[in-house]
């Protein structure tokens, strides 16, 4: 790493107590950080909170950074993307309440639309635990935490051209996997 590059490096001094570093950290850093909230968190005051746990986050963490290992994007995606997930999984966690006044009796569509979501979701899960770990891992980069196809380079450290396959062919089997066989159709899908 080159003498200049080293002194653009906003982690180290956020982690030495630099206070113009928070600024720039947020300046530099901050759309990355709320593209990738607003992927998963639709309601923009429950994602301005998320931010915010984010960036602090990530002041706790500067003090690990090594540049050797990983650009400060990477680290503060992989930082982002890990409070993301934790927020995701307890809100999943958090039971739903509604009230006995709107609880209907019997079946209404919405109800069933959920429960064919619920169906489609488990069976595309299925179908990714099929895929090559890589392949898997760079599919659910893309899907799950939104990044592009150089985000993910960048964070598994593999080629553009790779994530590219593995993204292409990866949603092509999954979708070979989920069609639904017509009549008579009882052929094996494979790759």
């Amino acid at each position: 790493m080159s003498a200049r590059s080293a002194r653009d490096l906003i982690l180290p001094r956020v982690a030495s107590g630099d206070p113009r570093a928070v600024d720039d950290c947020i300046d530099r850093f901050g759309a990355l950080v709320w593209s990738m909230t607003l992927r998963m968190e639709k309601d923009r005051d429950i994602a301005e909170d998320m931010v915010q746990e984010i960036f602090l986050a990530i002041w706790k963490s500067a003090d690990r950074y090594d540049p050797e290992r990983a650009s400060e994007s990477t680290f503060i995606a992989t930082i982002a993307r890990r409070k993301l997930i934790d927020s995701r999984r307890k809100a999943d966690r958090k039971p739903r309440t509604e009230s006995i006044d709107q609880v209907e009796i019997g079946a209404s569509d919405e109800s069933l639309q959920r429960v064919d979501i619920s169906d489609e979701a488990s069976r595309a899960a299925r179908a990714l635990q099929q895929l090559k770990p890589e392949q898997r891992r760079v599919l659910l980069l893309s899907i799950q935490d939104g990044l592009s196809h150089s985000q993910i380079a960048e964070v598994t450290q593999l080629p553009l051209g790779t994530v590219k396959s593995h993204v292409r062919r990866g949603l092509e089997r999954v979708a070979r996997m989920l069609e639904v066989p017509s009549a008579g159709r009882t052929e094996e899908v494979s790759s």
